[in-house]
């Protein structure tokens, strides 16, 4: 019944090349395109062009890792996760080395594939005492990811109407019109496009990111010896005086007038006695 109802709308459709573009779209829109993605989880539905939908028969879960904790062998650990991460087909994508405050630390970024996720968790976490962080995640994206498929098959459902009706049409203006519409609408096939094979790429491989570091000691001043304590002390007690000193010549004319003044009140008082 579907099926007809389909063929009716592309018939109805190649005869009248004048409708706008708004009732084109929402008349595929509103056949093809369900409202609601999950109405189409699982299902295997029918399109205008007699072809099937791949058929989602498994949830699309996309995994993450989050490691941290300390080891004592920097190299050691290092050659670990490589191990584990050659054995499992994955590929490190980040590698950062570095110290901070008491610390030398190696930070990995790594993708692996999704069926071997569990199994490289488990294999890194061997020899690890305890972990500072471990945050391990998996999000459920089969909605979306059936959405975008949807979507993207509506539009190319719609892109093999506007060809059908380029064939049909016998006005300039008409053609240059459906052209227009089928530019805009192979960017946005191009576009959903793009999001189905980055959301595909992170379903089948996982991505883990690693931070392992090693306590260091901190390394202590040179020892001063005692000679060098009282040449320096020496050194520094001169340097003060100097500087008094300096400090003096610069306000002898304050010093000037306190003198002169402190010899006229002396006097003063000499004169009262007498």
């Amino acid at each position: 019944m579907r099926l007809a109802i389909l063929f009716s709308a592309l018939l109805i459709s190649l005869s009248s090349c004048n409708k706008t573009e708004a009732e084109l779209d929402s008349e595929v829109l509103a056949v093809a395109l369900p409202q609601k993605a999950d109405q189409v989880k699982f299902v295997k539905p029918v399109i205008a062009n007699a072809q099937e939908v791949t058929t989602i028969t498994t949830p699309k879960i996309i995994k993450e890792g989050n490691l941290r904790f300390e080891t004592t062998d920097l190299t050691a650990t290092y050659d670990q996760i490589l191990k584990n991460t050659t054995l499992n087909g994955g590929t490190i994508q980040e590698d950062t080395q570095g110290k901070d405050y008491g610390n030398s630390y190696r930070h990995l970024v790594i993708r692996v594939p999704s069926h071997n996720f569990d199994v490289f968790i488990k294999n890194i976490a061997k020899g690890v005492s305890y972990f500072e962080r471990k945050e391990i995640t998996a999000e459920d994206v089969t909605a979306q990811f059936v959405d975008i498929d949807a979507r993207l098959k509506a539009k190319k459902i719609l892109e093999n109407r506007y060809l059908e009706l380029l064939k049909k049409a016998n006005k300039v203006t008409e053609m240059l019109k459906i052209e227009k519409q089928l530019s805009a609408i192979r960017e946005e096939i191009e576009a959903k496009q793009g999001e189905l094979n980055y959301l595909q790429n992170q379903v089948v491989n996982s991505t883990v990111t690693i931070d392992f570091y090693k306590k260091e000691p901190f390394e202590g001043g040179a020892t001063v010896s005692y000679g060098s304590q009282i040449t320096t002390a020496l050194s520094s007690g001169f340097n003060s005086l100097s500087g008094f000193f300096i400090w003096l010549l610069s306000i002898w004319p304050f010093i000037l007038i306190l003198a002169v003044v402190l010899y006229f009140i002396r006097k003063k008082i000499k004169s009262k006695k007498i």
